[in-house]
């Protein structure tokens, strides 16, 4: 009697595959970077199947943000920016600003901003995963003449705020109320994602 052909997937006897997974794919993606890591380079490092890493996580890209443990979905941000360009700014400035609110997400976005600020390393890798999977797509949402530089002068608005108000802590944008707050970058994001003339 033959034995049963083993089955790919989770090994024997490991109580976290998926913490381990993610693990492998920090590595990878740190050493690699976004573009280059692979799903297989992942679980080869992590010693699984690469059906399971699939199973986990569905796609690289969702690796990637749990991974980093990124609260931030791109695309999310694309369908937000996606609907009507009369009120892109309103729409888009609620969002963060919601997202910022919530407690658990903001200690994650901080590990984020802060690990960034002080890794190149780590800003690389942000960079380049950012630019395919939100700036270009963005640009194309918005449009118009030189779209990816009025996107990334969002992005720029939307990071310079959280460091006023989430890091830095200035006053008195710190403690400027959440809608108030809303009212105040939902302009400015207006006109550099709304309709171009």
């Amino acid at each position: 009697m033959t034995a049963p052909a083993k089955r790919p997937g989770r090994r024997p006897g490991t109580a976290d595959t998926r913490g381990e997974i993610l693990a492998a794919a920090r590595s990878e993606f740190a050493s690699r970077g976004y573009e280059k890591a692979t799903m297989r380079g992942i679980a080869r490092a992590a010693g699984v199947d690469a059906a399971l890493v699939h199973h986990y996580f569905g796609s690289k890209e969702q690796v990637f943000l749990a991974a980093l443990d990124f609260p931030i979905n791109p695309a999310t941000v694309v369908e937000i920016v996606s609907g009507d360009p009369s009120d892109v700014g309103v729409r888009l400035a609620r969002y963060v600003v919601g997202l910022w609110e919530v407690p658990e997400a903001r200690e994650r976005l901080l590990a984020v901003v802060r690990t960034v600020a002080s890794n190149e390393e780590m800003a690389a890798l942000v960079r380049g995963f950012a630019r395919p999977r939100l700036v270009v797509p963005l640009a194309e949402r918005v449009g118009g003449a030189d779209a990816e530089v009025r996107v990334e002068m969002a992005l720029a608005q939307i990071i310079g705020l959280a460091m006023a108000r989430y890091v830095i802590r200035m006053e008195p944008v710190a403690s400027v109320g959440s809608e108030e707050l809303i009212g105040l970058l939902g302009p400015a994001l207006q006109r550099l994602l709304g309709a171009q003339e």
